[in-house]
């Protein structure tokens, strides 16, 4: 049994056309490592579930390819009439064979990643990865050594992991996969002898074996400090050691090009967190899991610390009378309670156990768990810099007396690690929606003050109010009062942030999300709040950044005029200049993408940008914006690298956060080269943006003009079926997978942030998600093709040759082509024509599918003819080939899950046929990769 595929877009990829070639040329050691799997896979189901089974799954796949690369009707009619007469329990095995081949296809797609991008390091003579290339660049531009590390002392890189629900693998099989792909990694690295070749394959049988053992499906729902441990694997698959190492290799390749510095590079990668923070929509998410999470990510870093303390005391065994040791060494040995008569002569041994101590009490005085014991009791440390002062005084030791060498191993990475990640390891923000905030201030203030009705307000007579009550220094909060549920609730979250910040350093919540901001009153009403617990002071100082979060295409649009009144409102600038004047604005891609779909969202993000860039120049204020992407391109997803360098000039200007979701977390952070390429990719786009083009010439006046245009007519297409079209909402229930997810338990969110059906009250990833999976992926191409072939109509002498202009010359709109000829690839119209099937309403489904249908045959003909390309994909060929061969495994999944839900709406009450839907929602999720 063998699977044919080639790399996905997992991960961001800068080669060329010329590498793109050598990767074919390559290409059979990645079908060996599939073949190997596929036979591996194919012998389990043979032992397991007996040789007929697999003789049929062999039908199905050879029929389904013959299907494929033929085109052979007789063949489709031939695998729709094997599938349809399977029975339940044998459809249910036959799609975890199919998703099997999906998953273990994966991994051998990300392995020659990793082979590809290791070989295009090798070849590479300024050094390995995409962030050297990038400093070559910048040397190149002459931008000296000293330039570059001024840029890194105010920069920041900082990605940001979130909970939501589109990861479908458990844990359990996660790491199972992980096994099978630490074990591909070792037969390509080492040359194994007959033996250990033996044993090797025995080792991938049995790792096999056991995820086809394993559940695919999670029995019960997520809680949200499950999504916390969840997240927290990622720190040991690739963040602990790999952020550090990260900056501390750039901080080589920087002294490489110029004098020794005096001090250290700045620690500008940051890891970020939403999972336990983010309240927003998700009632699961209280003060005391807040709590539970800064236990959880505390625990998680002070274990890391004392295991590499515990391996630092073991390789440290200089001996005094051997290497000379600085006077605040040898005192930092004497105060240790270490008196094993053994490293009484072994000065850095006491020092650590000392230090070890030291930490071991922190963390007891920090109320988190750890499992190592200390040699003696230490006094905790009061803040994360009295730990690094004590492994500077190791460091600053070794350098004196000529142990430089010691001192960069593990130490530095240690001593690195301690200054990214502190003692609260990911920054938390807390989030929540504005209309929450709203109804809080509305309670505290209508019981300060009897008669008021606060809500009846207009918006300026709440800022006036809002701004008062900021120089107040009375409590708003009245303990005489009984306040609703949903006001302690949240007044709780507040004070937990306050008690985070005295118990962890304010580090550990530096940022409060406003989500649905609409106004100036939204980001006032938190600041209030965050006055009551002490995090904002009356005299204009400020602990925590306030963020507000522009989301829908209204708000986009009305974001530079938000910004603008705020910065110039006397009390809130105070507050700005008291955190350095750098202001933080998040965007949303995947609301305003739902909004007023993919071209709109795109756009009105681009203009916002420049809106903002030119507001916050004129009040001296620094930008920072905070991109929230999903994985799929319909969330705004796609290549992290293009994204960035793709940002008007100014909009990046060194600092940037990026939220990392779901599927597109595992795919990029759960091997650590992998993760180490993804971050330097980050890095390296931060750099370029800022330095190699940071204020890049605008696209001519008619680019802007022709893409406002282009824009509406979208959005008016868009808008037409979503909102506007008579039945659409029961058209989209029923012709989707919408209502079978909510039985997934991937997350603990709820899907939509009301009891209704209504598209605008659905959140962003189950509607992307249900679209991905009848492979329409609407939300990532409709309206283009229409407002294309509209524009032409309305413009006779510029027609196409002008949009093909647009694309030669303007990376933006490169990205949004790209983006979309990437989606519309993993899309099927004949596949989503059986799911319209599915609605009752035959005259419904005619008018709308016939809609959707003239839509797709619309916009791939336009994206092709802008591109200059005869087929989808046509300039990526490794990720057009990896699409295609996907699709014989796929589309089995596809035609199997149309008949199971035609079963379970028909109240089969057989539960294997909502297992078998489950199923198929997993496997195809592996075929296709970013869903969500």
């Amino acid at each position: 049994m063998s699977l044919q595929t080639v790399p996905p877009d997992a991960i961001d990829n800068r080669a060329n056309r010329a590498e793109d070639a050598q990767a074919l040329e390559a290409d059979a050691r990645l079908r060996d490592d599939i073949r190997l799997l596929g036979r591996i896979l194919g012998d389990t189901v043979r032992d397991q579930e007996g040789a007929e089974l697999f003789d049929l799954v062999e039908r199905i796949r050879q029929t389904s390819i013959r299907f494929h690369r033929d085109e052979d009707r007789l063949a489709r009619r031939e695998l729709e009439q094997i599938l349809d007469s399977m029975s339940t329990s044998e459809t249910v095995r036959i799609v975890r064979a199919f998703s099997y081949f999906s998953h273990l296809a994966n991994i051998a797609e990300d392995q020659n990643n990793i082979r590809q991008m290791r070989a295009r390091s090798a070849a590479q003579s300024t050094g390995s990865g995409v962030l050297a290339e990038t400093l070559a660049h910048a040397r190149d531009a002459g931008i000296s050594s000293d330039m570059l590390r001024n840029f890194f002392k105010t920069a920041l890189v900082s990605p940001v992991l979130t909970a939501h629900p589109t990861e479908v693998r458990r844990k359990s099989t996660m790491d199972r996969e992980m096994e099978v792909a630490s074990l591909l990694d070792r037969r390509e690295r080492v040359a194994l002898t007959a033996d250990e070749a033996v044993a090797s394959d025995e080792q991938l049988r049995r790792e096999v074996l056991t995820l086809w053992q394993t559940n695919l499906l999670r029995r019960t729902k997520l809680t949200v400090l499950d999504e916390v441990a969840n997240g927290l694997s990622f720190y040991d698959y690739t963040f602990l050691r790999e952020v550090p190492r990260l900056v501390n290799v750039l901080e080589d390749r920087l002294e490489e090009a110029g004098e020794a510095a005096a001090s250290e590079l700045a620690s500008f990668l940051r890891m970020g967190s939403w999972i336990g923070g983010d309240r927003d929509g998700n009632p699961f998410v209280t003060a005391d899991v807040m709590r539970g999470t800064l236990r959880l990510q505390s625990s998680r870093v002070m274990q890391f610390y004392l295991n590499e303390l515990h391996v630092l005391g073991s390789e440290l065994s200089i001996a005094a009378h051997l290497a000379d040791v600085s006077e605040e060494l040898r005192t930092l040995a004497e105060r240790s309670p270490d008196t094993s008569p053994h490293r009484s002569g072994e000065p850095y041994r006491l020092a650590v156990s000392g230090i070890y101590a030291r930490l071991t009490a922190t963390a007891e005085k920090l109320e988190v768990e750890i499992t190592r014991r200390p040699v003696g009791k230490g006094r905790p440390y009061e803040t994360v810099r009295e730990l690094q002062a004590d492994l500077d005084v190791l460091h600053r030791s070794l350098i004196s007396n000529n142990a430089r060498v010691i001192a960069r191993g593990r130490l530095r990475l240690l001593r690195r690690a301690v200054d990214c990640f502190g003692f609260h390891l990911a920054r938390l923000d807390i989030r929540q929606n504005s209309a929450v905030h709203e109804r809080t201030i509305a309670e505290l203030m209508d019981a300060a003050n009897p008669g008021m009705s606060y809500l009846a307000l207009g918006e300026d007579a709440r800022i006036s109010l809002l701004t008062n009550e900021l120089r107040s220094t009375r409590s708003l909060v009245s303990p005489f009062v009984k306040y609703s549920d949903e006001t302690m609730g949240e007044l709780n979250v507040f004070y937990s942030a306050a008690e985070a910040h005295a118990k962890f350093g304010s580090d550990a919540i530096p940022q409060c999300i406003i989500s649905m901001c609409k106004g100036m009153s939204d980001m006032l009403e938190v600041a209030v709040l965050l006055k009551e617990v002490g995090l904002v002071h009356p005299s204009g100082r400020s602990a925590i950044n306030i963020v507000p979060l522009f989301e829908t295409i209204e708000d986009l649009q009305a974001s530079s005029a938000i910004m603008d009144r705020m910065l110039s409102l006397h009390d809130y600038r105070r507050l700005v200049d008291s955190r350095g004047s750098v202001q933080e604005v998040m965007l949303g891609y995947s609301d305003s993408n739902k909004d007023g779909g993919f071209v709109t969202s795109g756009w009105e993000l681009y203009k916002a940008e420049i809106g903002l860039v030119d507001v916050f120049e004129r009040h001296g204020v620094r930008l920072r914006l905070f991109h929230g992407r999903g994985g799929s391109v319909g969330r705004g997803g796609g290549p992290s690298y293009d994204a960035i360098i793709a940002q008007p000039g100014g909009a990046v200007n060194g600092q940037i956060r990026i939220t990392e979701q779901g599927e597109i977390i595992s795919s990029k952070y759960s091997n650590a080269e992998v993760g180490r390429n993804n971050l330097e990719i980050l890095a390296a786009a931060t750099l370029e943006a800022s330095l190699l083009h940071p204020r890049q010439s605008a696209p001519r006046r008619e680019y802007l003009t022709a893409m406002d245009e282009l824009s509406n007519l979208a959005f008016k297409a868009y808008r037409g079926l979503v909102y506007e079209t008579d039945g659409f909402v029961d058209y989209f229930w029923a012709s989707t997978v919408i209502n079978e997810i909510a039985t997934l338990n991937i997350g603990s969110r709820p899907a939509s942030r009301k009891k209704t059906r209504a598209i605008e009250d659905l959140r962003a990833i189950p509607w992307v998600f249900s679209w991905a999976q009848c492979r329409l992926m609407l939300p990532g191409w409709y309206g283009f093709g229409s407002a294309v072939e509209q524009w032409i109509a309305e413009h006779p002498d510029k027609g196409m040759p002008f949009l093909k202009e647009l694309y030669r010359e303007w990376p933006f709109f490169r990205m949004l082509l790209s983006n979309m000829d990437m989606v519309l690839a993993k899309s099927s119209i004949a596949i989503a024509s059986r799911y319209a099937e599915l609605v009752p309403d035959e005259a419904l489904r005619e008018k709308i599918f016939g809609r959707i249908r003239r839509e797709w045959h619309s916009c791939i003909e336009t994206l092709l003819d802008i591109m200059g390309q005869d087929r989808l994909l046509q300039g990526n060929p490794l990720l057009e080939r990896s699409v295609r061969h996907r699709f014989p495994y796929l589309d089995p999944l596809n035609h199997v899950q149309v008949e199971l839900l035609k079963e379970h709406r028909a109240q089969n009450p057989d539960e294997q046929v909502l297992r078998g839907i489950q199923l198929t929602i997993n496997g195809i999720s592996a075929g296709l990769r970013n869903t969500g």
